[in-house]
């Protein structure tokens, strides 16, 4: 099967130009600068980019699916279906479903399901915990992307809360860790504190001043001092804060870091003073913080002290969210929209289209040493989306397709639009609806 997408504007290593990319099977079988001729074989497939861009699909290493357990607010195949339709051909599910992914038998579980659902390529953390490094010191390393150690109160067994437990696993893991920094001490003090003071039944603008700064700092911090100790690859997930970007660099390029850094969408776009309007819609852990914080995340994006941009797409229900910032789950739907949020940003001058790409194709594949994706290359599997920058998108409750049905982004008009997603070389998204029975497939990591 061969299928060429003419005369798009590609996005890609940097730089952009007007050009052609054939697909031959589920690769890329050439690139075209439209100034060279093409002598096309009969039966290719044609498809007219002009006026469109062509990136290559977007890595989001911070999902959660839900499944298995918690089925009734997503699951593999409902939500691998929005990414798709929001330009991300591949994630990373983390493992705090039900059981936890922190057995060799549960981690196959999910890669089995993944093949039988998923609209987009797949793979799968390990979940550390206290007494677990036997298990994963039996990963094999090309199939997962790395270790997650939940520092704050998390699902079941995952909290890492034991120091020599930590010890251990950062100086015998031997694998990227990836954390959710934050300090429970800290926050368990902050709780009572307001609790005292104005009662259980709080608002979500106390949820950032719960789970502080001070909590999220003092965990990263720590992280980052076993890192250095033990010299273990570190990857912290979700910054919140301008003052734990001081734990990060942008002295060095990313092949050569041993601590990176990403940072998720509703972080770069909201902050506490949209909790008024929003409340606990935007409840996540970490807390949406400060304007001063957000400011400080989106120049860090811009200058490569933070490394990715992802999701921590978690889907509830609306009802799950309702109550006291004590009480309302923590998440929401986020992956149908990622890329045409940064394509926002960029629109507003906070970076460029070249940058987007970086953050969200290039670096996450770089960063985990995603074998052949994430660029837009001879020979690398064809998972490419084509966006069109002169045609809106309105966010509507009948436009969505996570499971759970809602979105902190209704109402919003983005000025892109997602018009055809490909993984694997097929066309698994036409801008309206998905195809069906078109799978993605397991990710593998060079060693």
């Amino acid at each position: 099967m061969k299928t060429l997408i003419q005369h798009a504007t590609i996005f890609n290593e940097g730089t952009h130009f007007k050009g052609s990319v054939l697909i031959v099977d589920d690769k890329i079988g050439a690139l075209y600068p439209d100034e060279q001729e093409i002598e096309i074989e009969s039966g290719t497939e044609i498809i007219d980019a002009s006026g469109l861009w062509l990136l290559p699909g977007a890595i989001d290493d911070q999902v959660h699916f839900r499944e298995p357990g918690f089925t009734w607010k997503g699951d593999m195949f409902s939500e691998s279906r929005a990414a798709v339709a929001g330009g991300v051909t591949t994630f990373m599910d983390m493992p705090n479903t039900r059981p936890t992914t922190t057995t060799i038998d549960a981690l196959e579980w999910k890669f089995k399901r993944a093949a039988e659902t998923s609209a987009a390529n797949y793979s799968f953390f390990f979940g550390g915990t206290n007494d677990n490094l036997d298990e994963v010191q039996r990963l094999d390393h090309t199939r997962v992307p790395g270790l997650k150690l939940f520092l704050g109160s998390s699902t079941g067994d995952l909290l890492v809360d034991n120091v020599r437990s930590l010890e251990k696993i950062f100086a015998e893991a031997g694998m990227l860790i990836a954390i959710h920094a934050e300090n429970n001490a800290i926050i368990e003090r902050n709780r009572n504190y307001y609790v005292s003071r104005y009662g259980e039944n709080l608002g979500a603008e106390y949820h950032p001043l719960i789970r502080s700064e001070e909590a999220c700092y003092a965990s990263s911090s720590q992280a980052v001092e076993l890192a250095e100790r033990f010299g273990t690859r570190l990857h912290i997930l979700h910054l919140s804060t301008a003052k734990e970007l001081t734990l990060l660099s942008n002295k060095i390029p990313l092949k050569d870091k041993q601590i990176t850094g990403e940072v998720c969408i509703h972080h770069l776009w909201f902050s506490d003073e949209d909790y008024n309007r929003l409340g606990n819609r935007i409840k996540w852990n970490p807390s949406i913080k400060s304007s001063k914080d957000r400011t400080a995340l989106r120049a860090a994006v811009a200058d490569d002290t933070l490394d990715i941009v992802a999701t921590d797409h978690a889907p509830h229900l609306l009802s799950e969210k309702e109550g006291s910032c004590l009480t309302a789950a923590s998440g929401g739907p986020l992956i149908q929209h990622s890329l045409l949020v940064m394509l926002e940003l960029a629109n507003l001058g906070f970076w460029n289209v070249e940058t987007v790409v970086n953050k969200m194709s290039h670096y996450p594949a770089d960063l985990f040493h995603v074998d052949r994706r994430g660029y837009i290359r001879k020979d690398y599997y064809a998972d490419l989306v084509l966006v069109d920058p002169s045609y809106t998108t309105h966010v509507t409750t009948d436009s969505l397709f996570s499971k759970c049905g809602w979105s902190p982004f209704e109402g919003i008009t983005f000025k892109h639009k997602i018009r055809l997603t490909f993984v694997n070389g097929k066309q698994v998204y036409d801008g309206k609806s998905i195809t069906p029975k078109v799978y993605g497939r397991e990710i593998k990591f060079k060693l």
